[in-house]
């Protein structure tokens, strides 16, 4: 018989987060964040304030770029178990993405 102990594996999903401005609004890098079921980004933040919280005025001022394994995310972008979620700093964004830069 096996000794082992059962390792129950909680559904996950990993945040990066790209950038000095945002790493200092959350406090790390890199976190991990357990999902009941797919779930949008932005309900995904406001589930874990304590740690991801500080997002949350970026994402208001649509300063926050979002990828999601790969692709550009929303705020409405469902995530689930196993998904990517970065987020980049960019200042002044327009309602496109893009920066507003003057010539």
């Amino acid at each position: 018989m096996n000794d082992e102990k059962l390792r129950v594996t909680l559904p996950m999903v990993t945040i990066i987060v790209l950038g000095h401005t945002l790493r200092e609004a959350v406090g790390a890098s890199e976190i991990n964040v357990e999902v009941s079921g797919p779930t949008t980004i932005k309900k995904l933040i406001e589930t874990h304030q304590d740690r991801l919280g500080g997002l949350l005025p970026y994402l208001a001022r649509r300063e926050a770029l979002i990828t999601m394994n790969k692709r550009v995310g929303t705020e409405d972008s469902l995530v689930k178990d196993g998904d990517i979620v970065k987020f980049a700093f960019q200042s002044r964004a327009s309602y496109d993405g893009t920066r507003d830069i003057p010539v």
